[in-house]
């Protein structure tokens, strides 16, 4: 049986490769390779280049060739590093609310707000919150995002977040793209609690630690850094003992209020996420340390307020990953390369700088080295989009969406699956 394919040829393949980690990017560092094939063994890439060139080097006896009709640009599946896509109902009062002027806490009393979500969270079974996390998921797959981050944190109790993290781990079982689990029990305490801050943070560090790392349900923790969740010294032990159990550690960071990126920083985080109200004390921090940036201009879009800092962390020589937050909240509606189109605009940021940011250094905000770049070695992750032009993708701010989208070596979303 034929293991090996050679797909192209492509008119343009963008490669990712020899880009740094960290700071800025021009788009004259792109290597764009014309008239492309990529070359895959079984669920990785062989090698890229000159599709006439890897034709005359495959053993036919072993490779398939798969045809590429017309014109298309293949870069790497995007990775979104940040979403809350596992919850249950809706909050669009909220966001009519908002849009009219009430407030935050107006919205709270009008039985809205995180816990109206926790509530719909609560309500559902852990399967059909695993068929709602599968539905978005697959419409993200269809977008181009192969490999999709997914919070818990709409639980808030040990038996509830552990529902959600079982529901997200059934979710892998059901669909193409590859999902990452993350826990956010410490997204912010409880109405149902009875105790402190403090009490509640003691809960899930001596009792919901424990049983995520014997049951395998995830290898991350995050925890949300706010003046309307946590502050750093109250959460510091819950994700200080996470450290210690082996999990990684990204922070909700300096969405509102700083204080959440020098957590992070001085924790080794992989990733500080939001940072909408970083200065340049924190841009600075965050620039000399190996904590990627992370900017979600979704929650932007759904709150009116500022943008992350994104042309100044990159200045810095920050290395800066961008991501959805797809939330039922403040970020609705989760199209990844609009978000990251608009952030472009208003941020000043090069196309290569947001493929960077949507690649490779959002996989490096998952502590992932085998995706994110066209590569021999690298997973055959990969997207084709129809025009023969790599700038028209952020140009049309995300109206042209991939045709066809390739995980693990094989096609899952397009005219045709394998």
């Amino acid at each position: 049986m034929k293991n090996q394919k050679l797909i192209g040829p492509i008119s343009q393949l963008i490669t990712m490769n020899n880009m740094p980690l960290k700071g800025a990017i021009s788009d004259e560092e792109l290597e764009i390779i014309p008239q492309a094939g990529i070359w895959i063994k079984d669920d990785q890439i062989v090698e890229v280049g000159s599709f006439e060139t890897l034709r005359k080097k495959v053993d036919w006896n072993k490779t398939t060739r798969k045809n590429i009709d017309g014109d298309y640009v293949a870069i790497p599946g995007f990775i979104d590093c940040h979403t809350h896509i596992c919850f249950g109902g809706s909050r669009a009062k909220d966001f009519a609310m908002r849009n009219s002027g009430k407030s935050y806490l107006e919205i709270a009393e009008a039985g809205g707000g995180i816990w109206d979500t926790v509530k719909e969270t609560r309500a559902l079974s852990a399967n059909d919150l695993a068929k709602a996390t599968q539905t978005r998921a697959e419409r993200h797959l269809s977008e181009g995002v192969t490999t999709i981050e997914v919070k818990s944190g709409y639980g808030l109790s040990l038996s509830e977040e552990i529902k959600m993290l079982s529901a997200i781990q059934k979710t892998k079982n059901r669909v193409a793209a590859e999902l990452i689990p993350t826990c956010l029990a410490a997204h912010t305490l409880p109405k149902d609690w009875e105790g402190s801050k403090e009490e509640y943070i003691k809960e899930i560090t001596e009792k919901l630690l424990p049983v995520l790392q014997k049951q395998k349900l995830c290898q991350r923790v995050d925890a949300f850094v706010e003046k309307s969740a946590f502050s750093p010294e109250e959460v510091l032990p819950y994700v200080q003992k996470a450290k210690e159990l082996g999990f990684d550690i990204t922070i909700h960071a300096d969405q509102f209020s700083v204080g959440g990126s020098a957590l992070a920083v001085d924790l080794g985080a992989i990733s500080a996420d939001h940072l909408e109200a970083s200065g340049e004390k924190e841009i600075e921090l965050l620039a000399k340390s190996n904590t990627i940036a992370v900017a979600l201009p979704g929650a932007i879009l759904g709150l009116g307020c500022d943008f992350t800092p994104a042309r100044k962390i990159l200045d810095y020589g920050g290395s800066l990953a961008i991501a959805s937050d797809w939330n039922p909240g403040s970020a609705p509606m989760g199209d990844l390369l609009a978000q990251a189109s608009i952030l472009a605009t208003f941020e000043k940021l090069s196309t290569a700088e947001v493929f960077a940011g949507i690649t490779f250094r959002s996989a490096a905000a998952l502590g992932l080295k085998d995706r994110g770049r066209l590569a021999s070695g690298q997973l055959a992750d990969f997207i084709l989009f129809p025009t023969s032009d790599y700038r028209e993708i952020l140009y049309q701010q995300g109206k042209l969406k991939p045709e066809m989208v390739w995980k693990s070596g094989k096609k899952v979303s397009g005219k045709s699956k394998d």
